[in-house]
């Protein structure tokens, strides 16, 4: 459909063939400049690009136009990306008193890619719906930034103002004791989407009409539902990035019936199986059985069948329904007994590489592939512990210890000290919608 913008006639085709070839040459029409350069160039540009295709009346304040503003933001999104030059992230981070599990926990998500760049290009100050300022996610950036400036500044970042803002958002981190580095990324992880949520905090209620508890759904009719819905109220670069959906389905012993609950989680929490033979390494593979295998109930530990509306004898097995793009897994090493707190220093072996989580998904879901690109290890016991964190870099591996930063190679990385393990998602034949 032809479109007139202050006089200037544009088909939508026209404007779509443009675009893409300014993004194909945008080396050639975006040199570094100062804000004025930029619109005139933008301006220039498009006074040319119309005249060509024999589009351009005189005297047309061509700034008004659809074509000026979609290659403006084309220019705007190209001049952002190349001021974002990086370092080679190997800077350490002070300890400023029992922090390590800070550190540790900072250093993995610094090299989770797409959260790194997110924030350094501030893309979160659009994303946002709040007006409040997001005091956490801007120290949290800084940190960042200092530990992939590219000029070679300093070699150990000092990140107190981070903490402090987090202390203060979250008052279960005050003191100066040492802290659980995976309950830390928990409780990060969630004030940095509440500072970032792109849906407003409030919203009416909205009624819903119940269809009868025992009604059969596809379930993956059902789970895209339940998801949407919270999408609803949560949508952020966190939500993307770490968000995931589990499906914990009930199955009736007496009338069969089957019931599905749907939750979303940020972490897969993984027991690890007790070594019968001393000295033998669990693998990846059997604390993730363990934790989907089907668990036999009770009746007095059994919910209510929908069907038979009573108790039964049920059994429950836990699935994922929804993959998401950053795996994070947590080896659950730290045992609550009634009186005391134990740690499990079972070796766990771990790919490196095509980590397959297929055989856990939606039945014939195919293989759904993770590389693994940090390391959050405990070492010591649980009231003497220190955390360290070993990450994927170009040239290979590299060992962050608080300020001190070295190499590490690959069959280091497989001890009985890894506790948070950090994939990406590399390949899934599920469509993520």
């Amino acid at each position: 459909m032809n479109k007139i913008f202050k006089g200037v006639l544009i088909d939508d085709g026209f404007i779509h063939r443009i675009i893409g070839r300014v993004a194909r040459h945008s080396d050639v029409v975006m040199p570094r400049a100062e804000s004025t350069a930029m619109d005139n160039s933008c301006q220039a540009l498009c006074r040319t690009l119309v005249t060509q295709n024999g589009l351009q009346p005189e005297n047309v304040d061509i700034s008004q136009s659809v074509l000026y503003t979609s290659i403006m933001g084309l220019l705007l999104v190209t001049d952002k990306e190349k001021e974002l030059q990086l370092g080679n992230g190997q800077v350490g981070l002070r300890n400023i008193g029992n922090t390590c599990f800070l550190n540790a926990i900072v250093q993995c998500l610094s090299h989770t890619r797409s959260l790194r760049d997110y924030c350094l290009m501030r893309t979160y100050l659009q994303d946002k719906h709040s007006n409040q300022e997001p005091m956490l996610m801007n120290e949290f950036s800084k940190v960042l930034a200092g530990l992939w400036e590219c000029n070679g500044g300093e070699t150990t970042v000092n990140p107190g103002k981070f903490y402090h803002v987090f202390k203060e958002s979250v008052p279960y981190f005050s003191g100066y004791s040492q802290q659980d580095a995976q309950e830390f990324l928990r409780f990060l992880l969630d004030r940095l989407h509440t500072e970032i949520n792109r849906r407003p905090s409030k919203r009416p209620a909205v009624m819903e009409i119940k269809e009868p508890t025992y009604t059969r759904f596809r379930i993956s009719e059902e789970a895209f539902a339940m998801w949407q819905r919270h999408l609803d109220r949560d949508d952020s670069k966190i939500v993307e990035l770490f968000s995931g959906q589990l499906r914990s389905s009930l199955h009736c012993s007496v009338c069969s019936h089957y019931s599905n609950t749907f939750d979303v989680f940020c972490d897969l929490s993984l027991p690890i199986p007790k070594k019968s033979d001393y000295g033998r390494t669990v693998t990846l593979r059997e604390c993730l059985d363990l934790f989907s295998q089907e668990e036999k109930l009770d009746k007095e530990n059994s919910p209510m069948c929908e069907r038979c509306n009573r108790r039964t004898e049920s059994t429950k097995r836990l699935t994922i329904q929804r993959f998401p793009r950053i795996l994070v897994i947590h080896l659950n090493r730290f045992a609550m007994s009634r009186y005391s707190i134990s740690k499990s220093t079972v070796p766990v072996s771990f790919p490196l590489n095509g980590l397959d989580l297929g055989p856990f998904g939606p039945v014939d879901c195919g293989p759904v592939l993770y590389d693994l690109y940090a390391v959050c290890n405990h070492s010591g016991t649980v009231n003497m512990g220190h955390y360290t964190a070993a990450c994927r870099e170009k040239e290979g591996w590299c060992y962050y210890n608080d300020s001190c930063v070295g190499e590490i190679t690959e069959e280091k990385l497989q001890s009985n000290q890894a506790y948070v393990l950090f994939y990406e998602l590399k390949s899934c034949n599920i469509t993520r919608k």
